[in-house]
């Protein structure tokens, strides 16, 4: 049977899909406001800047690909796309639809595997994914079926935590594995599940690593941006033909 990472942990990917979607189920409550505490609230200046450079026109349709709850969804059809959003998990993905109902706000919900999209090939003009590619087992396959549902001309944005600024990774590692799991705890009741978070970060691919993977699912023009020295970054490709 495969293995693949779970953090710093090895475990089979059956074991990967049941113990990421436990964490998932178990912070969905809280998820937003763990997001603004770990983040001083900068998360929402990131995917304001993930949501300026799509170039999204009115009428264009987007597919966020683990839309969580909602935010870079509700963005995109604050400009006038026509959002679909999906999840793997039900509670987030629920979290997320009801939220963009609250803003007043009618968009088609639909979970599934973002490695096995329900959706025909050349069906979105812009895919989005948010902090949400690092927790899948086959990152190569899931940037496969999002560059196959993307329209020739569209663009694919990955805003996802990053490689750090070297001189700032021991200060960045303390936050992390200490006041992470500490807020977690006091919070959500959860340190582990933001111990993971931690840890997922720290074997995700750096910066060129995910461009080089981008570009191997068929994408070109792949750029990255760097925000918060590097701690987290956008990535942009798009589909030429």
């Amino acid at each position: 049977m495969r293995r693949t990472d779970f953090g710093y942990r090895q475990v089979t990917e059956e074991e990967k899909s049941t113990l990421v979607g436990g964490v998932f189920s178990r912070v969905a409550g809280r998820y937003d406001l763990m997001n603004d505490l770990m983040s001083f609230g900068l998360h929402r200046l990131w995917k304001a800047f993930a949501v300026s450079i799509a170039r999204i026109r009115p009428g264009e349709r987007v597919l966020d690909v683990a839309s969580g709850s909602g935010d870079l969804a509700r963005a995109f059809a604050a400009r006038g796309a026509e959002v679909c959003m999906s999840d793997i998990n039900g509670a987030m993905l629920t979290r997320g639809r009801d939220r963009l109902l609250d803003a007043g706000r009618t968009t088609p919900a639909v979970q599934c595997d973002a490695e096995r999209l329900p959706f025909g090939s050349a069906s979105f003009d812009c895919v989005s994914v948010g902090f949400g590619l690092r927790n899948m087992t086959h990152k190569d396959a899931a940037l496969a079926e999002m560059s196959r549902v993307l329209k020739p001309g569209g663009r694919l944005l990955v805003l996802e935590f990053s490689h750090v600024w070297k001189p700032l990774q021991k200060p960045y590692d303390v936050y992390s594995f200490h006041v992470l799991p500490w807020l977690g705890e006091k919070v959500v009741g959860d340190a582990a599940s933001y111990r993971y978070l931690a840890e997922s970060i720290r074997v995700h691919p750096d910066q060129p690593a995910l461009a080089a993977m981008m570009e191997r699912s068929g994408l070109e023009k792949v750029e990255y941006f760097n925000l918060a020295a590097g701690a987290v970054a956008v990535h942009r490709g798009y589909k030429l033909r």
